[in-house]
């Protein structure tokens, strides 16, 4: 299924969720912020991060901010040997604020979006995504990042950017490496969704689960017999080599998408048509 019209409409919907209020706690190994959820699993060898903002878990200035710091606390945390995201509710994340996409912000919000995935290179912990429902934007690269990515029947994958008249700058570098030229323009260009089927076909799935409960319990299975029995040094070791074109590609040139963003599309008129008309929840009018 595509990025239908229904797709489209439920985006709208939910894509500008508002502010929710969790007052900070912990409780044994559970930490609740306002817009995200940092566990601890396996005596702290295991961190879960859960996006926090149901029902779409937009990833705004706000829950960007908490995971950098979320992020950076792992610096000085050698025992770690997996990272993992997931979302609350029934969809992962609909991903990027479209409101912090207008030409005024965009500069702002790409750099704090991407900072994440610099992080994330320099921390070379393994990672590991698990998706369910919609996985879109924003949400689909930071899945895209990871190296492992575990999805059950109902995930949705697709970067629907081009809908807006804007790209995505880290799927623009990610998805080639992963899936090929070919696949990677079919959904760059398209905007179109892909399912968790097609997914794994394309070879992005580690492991496909029935449902969401087989996701959880198949995840937790899967990490004790093929990441705890390991070196936590020796895993970075080996991310920071296995990764090692991925990542160079990734410095070299993220940046160089951001500014490109920034300072051609979006003096663009069809760009800033095409954000607009979203948070005005009307057709675009294009230029051209």
């Amino acid at each position: 299924m595509g990025f239908d019209v229904s797709t489209y409409a439920e985006i709208h919907e939910l894509w500008p969720w508002g502010f929710q209020l969790f007052f900070t706690s912990e409780l044994n190994i559970r930490i609740r912020m306002n817009k995200i959820i940092k566990e601890e699993n396996f005596d702290g060898q295991v961190i879960r991060i859960t996006l926090n903002a149901p029902k779409a878990n937009i990833l705004d200035a706000e829950m960007m901010e908490e995971l950098q710091s979320a992020l950076d606390s792992f610096k000085s945390r050698p025992q770690i040997k997996l990272l993992q995201f997931t979302g609350t509710g029934n969809h992962f994340s609909f991903g990027a604020s479209v409101a912090e996409h207008t030409k005024e912000n965009a500069p702002q919000m790409l750099s704090q979006f991407h900072q994440l995935f610099f992080t994330l290179m320099d921390l070379a912990i393994p990672t590991a995504a698990i998706v369910s429902g919609q996985c879109l934007g924003g949400g689909s690269e930071l899945a895209l990042m990871c190296n492992f990515l575990f999805c059950d029947q109902s995930a949705y994958l697709g970067q629907p950017e081009i809908l807006l008249g804007v790209f995505a700058p880290p799927a623009s570098l990610i998805l080639p490496m992963k899936i090929g030229q070919t696949r990677a323009d079919e959904m760059l260009l398209s905007g179109k969704s892909i399912n968790a089927e097609t997914a794994d076909k394309f070879g992005l799935v580690t492991h496909l689960y029935e449902n969401s409960e087989a996701l959880k319990s198949g995840v937790d299975a899967w990490v004790e017999k093929n990441i705890l029995p390991k070196s936590a040094s020796s895993l970075r070791f080996a991310v920071k080599a296995g990764r090692y074109q991925f990542n160079l590609t990734l410095r070299k040139h993220l940046n160089a998408l951001a500014t490109f963003y920034t300072t051609e599309l979006m003096a663009s008129k069809d760009a800033n048509e095409g954000i607009m008309a979203f948070l005005e929840k009307r057709p675009p009018k294009w230029e051209y």
